[in-house]
């Protein structure tokens, strides 16, 4: 078979998996999720090897740091990878879940129902946890998926793969439920954003350009975001003590996150107070500033003239943009100009401009007196997620269970005809 009539055939043997899914029962399915679970700390040797193999030829490759830290799991992320799996095997299952039932007042019940995507093809860079995240949120929603990782994590995603595998035959579930092509060749990806006969969404993670060119090829809905330009807004209220380490963990906790704080902005009243502060703890962390005119003298050595180009800017690095504002209007105009929709947070003991921030801002999560790095699908509830959504339709933040899912209308009626 030539790349085309393997995805061709992918999509196939997905559709046929996704019918099967879509009326499993939620018991097979938190079966599979927690075998998975316990397979993924059983072969934890196994999965060690396979991430082996594929940092090793990241490293003759030379890939860059951020992505060798997103290839890499870690004992923390293979523990993350078998949490997720029992926080979503807990969790409510949607399928077949009746919202907003209403009665006509013909008599009929009008509602809708909760119901599968369908098959969801996931394209993404490095982050083999990824394909657990994803695969068990499919199988949760009764979706069946397709996970076309990168190149450099080839090895490791077939081994999850695997697992997910076994993990579907002992619940009695289509293994096809879960499948990654066999092949790094590129051409996979066109061919896949070909079959909007058989997928119904498709999924980028990863760079920019990565996700705008998934984007102009697909022929089916793209549920994406761009880039993840965040900000933290610090008021003129912020209380200095809790302001510090919250900038600190937004922007080195894991700077290669897309929801990674990337410009502060520090109102005039309080920056001759908070921005020392912020270089003392944040320089000693290897954190270069680019710094507006007002902010450079106070942030030290570590500090340069920002240029034009680093507002607005995803730097995914130890690099943080500072500028000083003079309200917060100001604060807001210019997180509107050069945000990217993914996450905004103000630090302030205003409560009347944190509210006026919450319902101003135009994010998928808004923040008040805390990190950016919030922005999580696990992290707010969901038990995982399989990105974030900055596009608005169908899903607006972390896509999680619920937003892997559609809502069709049920009408229940006792014999009424339309006159």
């Amino acid at each position: 078979m030539d790349v085309r009539e393997q995805m061709v055939d992918m999509g196939k043997r997905a559709k046929r998996a996704a019918r099967k899914l879509a009326s499993a029962s939620g018991g097979a399915k938190r079966d599979a999720l927690l075998t998975l679970a316990d397979l993924l700390e059983a072969e934890r040797d196994a999965i060690a090897e396979a991430n082996r193999l594929d940092l090793d030829a990241a490293e003759k490759r030379g890939l860059d740091k951020a992505r060798v830290q997103r290839l890499t799991i870690t004992d923390k992320v293979l523990g993350n990878m078998v949490q997720g799996c029992r926080d979503v095997a807990a969790m409510a299952d949607p399928v077949g879940e009746i919202e907003s039932m209403t009665k006509r007042p013909n008599g009929m019940l009008v509602g809708r129902m909760r119901i599968p995507l369908g098959v969801v093809a996931m394209i993404y860079e490095s982050r083999p946890n990824a394909t657990v995240d994803a695969g068990i949120l499919c199988l949760k929603a009764g979706n069946a998926v397709i996970l076309r990782g990168g190149s450099e994590a080839f090895h490791s995603n077939r081994c999850l793969a695997d697992l997910m595998h076994r993990a579907l035959d002992k619940a009695g579930l289509p293994a096809d439920a879960v499948q990654v092509p066999p092949t790094t060749d590129r051409e996979a990806v066109a061919e896949l954003l070909k079959l909007s006969d058989y997928i119904d969404v498709v999924i980028p993670r990863g760079g920019e350009g990565l996700i705008r060119a998934v984007t102009e090829q697909a022929t089916m809905p793209v549920l994406k975001h761009f880039k993840g330009v965040c900000h933290i807004f610090a008021d003129a209220s912020c209380d200095i003590v809790k302001a510090v380490p919250i900038i600190d963990n937004a922007k080195t906790q894991y700077p290669s996150g897309c929801n990674a704080l990337e410009c502060l902005l520090v109102h005039a009243g309080v920056a001759e107070v908070l921005l020392p502060k912020v270089a003392a703890a944040l320089a000693p962390k290897n954190v270069r500033f680019k710094a507006c005119p007002r902010s450079l003298p106070l942030l030290g050595d570590a500090a340069e003239p920002a240029a034009p180009g680093d507002w607005g800017f995803e730097f995914l690095d130890m690099v943080l943009a500072v500028r000083i504002v003079d309200s917060l209007d100001e604060a807001m105009d210019f997180i509107a100009e050069h945000g990217s929709n993914h996450t905004e947070a103000i630090l302030s003991e205003d409560y009347a401009h944190c509210m006026r921030f919450v319902r101003e801002v135009d994010a998928s999560l808004v923040v008040a007196n805390a990190t950016t790095r919030f922005n999580d699908g696990a992290q707010l509830g969901l038990g995982a997620e399989i990105g974030i959504s900055t596009s608005k339709l169908h899903a607006y933040g972390p896509m999680g269970i619920k937003e892997l899912t559609s809502a069709k209308f049920v009408l229940l009626g006792e014999g009424q005809v339309r006159e």
